[in-house]
């Protein structure tokens, strides 16, 4: 089935999420004991008090919010096919997913007829949706499942292909890589740092820099299930501003 698909009409993509605030007693107190009942699960399961446990509060759209969404797209170059990276980033979370939206509208239906992204059906997709509804976005037919039979959602999840129909199995991206032989680079940052890197150290750059290459990982392992070739570095190509 992935060989019958044009890669050119795929969105690849990876989101970065943090709290909405740096810790919990910033939250007003209705907030904060609407937090509590939320991790309530996380709190008994790691023995943590709601202060504690707030640092988890990034993924759930509730208490969350995107910092930084990354995309990649193919284009094709001479007999092979070049990814475009770029990303939309930053502290005003509305006008990253107004841009995202923005995007997916006016490159709808084509070239874009399907996203992709790892564990994106049960994180990624959710996770923009319930944002943009909050931020009062419209969402663009790529992500408005209402109402749609399963086939005819638009959605491609590299860990549910890996699954084969086994629902309790869970493989990382970077397990995935690993296996497959696809290099990724050594960074000194993985998800649980984010949190610390944006309030932190407030280093967005770093942090895009981290979701860009989580993308490249998602399209390298895309072409690894249809048995093609990995994309060489000079065929990875990021740009600031997004363009065919």
């Amino acid at each position: 089935m992935l060989n019958k698909l044009d890669p050119r009409e795929i969105l690849f993509l990876d989101i970065e999420t943090v709290p909405q605030a740096a810790h919990f007693d910033q939250l007003p107190p209705e907030d904060q004991e609407l937090w509590s009942e939320k991790a309530r699960f996380i709190m008994a399961q790691q023995e943590l008090s709601a202060e504690e446990s707030y640092e988890h509060a990034g993924k759930f759209a509730e208490f969350g919010k995107i910092i930084c969404i990354s995309v990649g797209y193919f284009i094709a170059h001479s007999k092979e096919y070049n990814l475009r990276i770029t990303s939309f980033y930053g502290h005003d979370e509305s006008k990253i997913l107004s841009d995202f939206a923005e995007l997916l509208r006016a490159y709808s239906p084509h070239p874009f007829k399907l996203l992709c992204a790892h564990n994106g059906k049960e994180f990624d997709f959710p996770y923009i949706c319930r944002r943009m509804l909050v931020n009062g976005i419209a969402l663009p037919d790529l992500l408005d499942t209402a109402g749609k039979k399963p086939w005819e959602v638009q959605h491609l999840d590299t860990l549910e292909l890996w699954k084969f129909g086994d629902r309790k199995h869970y493989t990382s991206l970077k397990l995935l890589a690993r296996i497959f032989g696809i290099p990724t680079p050594k960074d000194d940052i993985d998800g649980s740092m984010v949190r610390s890197v944006y309030y932190e150290q407030q280093d967005l750059e770093r942090i895009m820099s981290y979701c860009q290459k989580d993308v490249v990982t998602i399209a390298q392992l895309f072409l690894r299930y249809r048995g093609e070739e990995l994309l060489k570095p000079e065929q990875v190509i990021t740009v600031k501003n997004f363009k065919f």
